[in-house]
């Protein structure tokens, strides 16, 4: 092989990981090149599945571990849930996902097999649940296909992957902490030009300033436009654009015209320009991570309510035993203590009382439980303790259903997501062309020097910066499911959102009266002139502080702290007991 033909293989770029194919690697009867016998296998894989276009689709995170099928599949079969019903479910992490088009190949693939009864991958979170009929042995087998495309599987670790999360995170606040520097040092050079004029300030004075700036600006885009570069590098590099193509070339190409202009001792350089627009981008990015690991969190918030250990009571003996929610089985009896959350779903066999379902039904109000009545997961117990017959717990249980609705609602696109995305995909391009028309009108039409007509091309670039569109209604979505989980309200789809700004009537169906949740004892000031009264006040104020009832905790909020008796109360021939109703 000729040096040249040595050098055209190594810049070819493989069509399935992306990575670059060393030597002759390996060509498919289509010609393409692939690094390694696995890729192509992977891509006789994705063509058997009919999901040819995904190449054309997809978008290659650099930052992400490339999909090259080179990982063992560790043992699962001890992570395999199996319900009664004799369904198997298996949790597991996925690591170098690249892009929506990776949870379209994941999904298909695996549910090509006809065992495989439901394969559900969140990109969000990462996780990817798959569950089938038969014996649990055939978790391997049935996950396999995503590991022969090139992406790694373990069992799903929340802690893992916050840890994960939390890098990058750093790594986002890291580039936008150093832009910023940059940004505001740079603008206070360039305040000092500003003010000076076109005849104020000398050029060897001017001269430094610019100097100054391109020392404080230049190693600070290079650091803090990485996250740009490397996505817009991986996009060029396989022949199709995204958004952080035109960001990249706009702030490369300020930030060398204006080291340009520096050189050259003209008056104006745009160091702040390119390191301000890197600094905002970077805002963006940051509160989108953030958004997205909000999200990440209120799931594994209920994931952990629905892991809580479960007080099993054995009939037979009395005895009470902690046992894991995933070792619980229907039929068990659930004791829950007067103040715990129940960790199960089930039928109440002994005990009444009542139970604060806020959590599951945002009804701020208690209801009162008697044996006979059903109860849910995440409830948590006011009055006596309650024995419980088990139907469900777990990731059988409602607050997993809860936490995979949520899931679900993040995966889904809204309407203007959608359209955002398909506007994406040719809003470079046009870009790109508008620049270019604008560089040769201003240098075959109008005349000027071609150093100024690509001054303006620049401009293009620069105003026109896709960032609002790129973040704005991804993050806005991801944080509004996200909130509104954390009040009680579960969005199943995104639409909901765009519809309730169509919305001009609300119809409730309640009894005529609208409450904040928060009762409020009214009619004490009429108590507080007479001094028996505030006396009584303040006793009835201390009784109710040692329960954990609603009311009781309105009014011992609502008393005072000057009317409370000096000994607690109960001591003196007083005392309460808190009964079940």
């Amino acid at each position: 092989m000729t040096g040249a033909g040595r050098e055209d293989a190594a810049a070819v770029a493989c069509a399935h990981c992306g990575q670059p194919v060393i030597g002759r690697g390996t060509a498919d009867a289509a010609g393409k090149r692939y690094c390694c016998t696995g890729c192509a296998a992977a891509a006789d894989l994705v063509r058997e599945l009919g999901l040819d276009g995904l190449y054309a689709r997809r978008t290659l995170d650099p930052t992400a571990r490339p999909p090259r099928p080179d990982e063992e599949l560790p043992e699962l079969v001890s992570h395999v849930r199996t319900d009664d019903r004799g369904r198997n479910t298996i949790d597991l992490m996925v690591d170098g996902l690249q892009c929506a088009a990776c949870v379209q190949l994941i999904e298909r693939a695996i549910a090509a097999d006809d065992r495989v009864a439901d394969a559900r991958m969140n990109m969000t979170t990462r996780r990817l649940r798959v569950a089938w009929q038969g014996a649990p042995e055939l978790a391997d087998r049935l996950v396999n296909p995503a590991v022969r495309l090139g992406y790694r599987l373990l069992p799903y670790d929340a802690e893992r992957m916050a840890a994960a999360d939390d890098a990058q995170g750093r790594e986002l606040i890291r580039a936008m902490a150093v832009a910023g520097f940059a940004a505001g040092n740079v603008m206070l050079l360039s305040i000092g030009i500003w003010a000076a004029g076109d005849a104020g300030m000398g050029e060897a004075t001017r001269s430094l300033l610019h100097w100054a700036s391109a020392l404080i600006a230049l190693p600070a885009i290079a650091y803090a436009g990485r996250p740009f570069f490397k996505s817009a590098w991986s996009a060029l590099s396989r022949g199709r654009t995204n958004m952080d193509v035109p960001i990249s070339i706009g702030v490369i190409l300020t930030a060398a015209a204006s080291l340009a202009h520096t050189w050259r001792g003209e008056l104006h350089a745009y160091f702040d320009s390119a390191t301000m627009l890197l600094f905002f981008l970077l805002i963006g990015r940051v509160l989108d991570a953030r958004a997205r690991g909000q999200a990440r969190r209120t799931v594994a918030e209920l994931i952990a309510l629905a892991r809580q250990p479960v007080s099993i009571l054995d009939e037979a003996t009395g005895a009470l035993r902690r046992l894991a929610a995933s070792d619980v089985r229907p039929g068990m009896i659930a004791r829950v203590a007067a103040g715990e959350r129940i960790g199960v779903d089930g039928v109440v066999l002994r005990g009444q009382g009542e139970i604060d379902q806020s959590l599951v039904t945002g009804e701020s109000l208690p209801r009162m439980v008697v044996p006979g009545d059903r109860v849910t997961g995440g409830a948590v117990v006011l009055g006596a303790p309650l024995d419980i017959r088990v139907d469900a717990a777990g990731e059988d249980g409602q607050l997993a259903e809860m936490a995979r609705l949520i899931e679900a609602a993040e995966q889904r696109r809204a309407g203007r997501v959608a359209f955002a995305d398909r506007v994406s995909r040719a809003y470079a391009p046009t870009v790109h062309l508008a620049a270019l028309l604008t560089f040769f009108g201003w240098w075959a039409l109008v005349g000027i020097d071609w150093y100024d007509a690509l001054s303006h091309a620049v401009a293009v670039l620069i105003i026109t910066c896709p960032c609002a569109l790129a973040l704005a209604v991804p993050a806005t979505q991801v944080a509004a499911a996200s909130a509104l989980a954390r009040r009680g309200v579960l969005l199943q789809s995104p639409l909901a959102l765009e519809r309730l700004g169509q919305v001009d009537h609300v119809v409730l169906d309640k009894t005529g009266t609208l409450t904040l949740g928060r009762p409020r004892p009214v009619g004490l000031e009429a108590l507080l002139g007479d001094a028996d009264a505030r006396a009584r006040l303040g006793r009835a104020a201390a009784l109710a502080a040692m329960s954990r009832h609603p009311l009781s905790q309105a009014l011992a909020q609502a008393v005072p702290a000057d009317l409370l008796p000096v000994a607690p109360a109960g001591e003196g021939g007083e005392t309460a007991v808190e009964q079940a109703g």
